[in-house]
């Protein structure tokens, strides 16, 4: 499609915009080029037989899951005052007070 200084004056007068007479043709020729490009999808099938862009691989494979536990100083039993299947148990407020 051809975009001329008619159209660049239109358009800045749409947006009120003020553009000098010397700035008219490069934005003439830029307009042009951003609705030349924009006019290029009307070549994609909307059928759904295009396929979607991929930015990247198709598919990223995980790494496996290594555990490498830091070794304890004192056991869990000598730091928790209860340990039970794996778990500190942790007393109600107040459940450690003497009597």
């Amino acid at each position: 499609m051809k975009i001329g200084e008619a159209e660049v004056r239109h358009v800045a007068g749409l947006a009120e915009l003020a553009v000098s007479d010397a700035d008219v043709a490069l934005l003439a020729r830029q307009l042009e080029g951003i609705v030349n490009f924009v006019a290029q999808l009307d070549g994609v099938a909307t059928d759904g037989t295009a396929s979607g862009v991929v930015v990247g691989p198709a598919r990223t494979l995980l790494r496996e899951d290594v555990v490498d536990p830091i070794p304890l100083t004192r056991t869990p039993a000598e730091m928790a005052p209860a340990f039970q299947q794996g778990f500190f148990v942790v007393p109600k407020l107040g459940g450690m007070a003497e009597p």
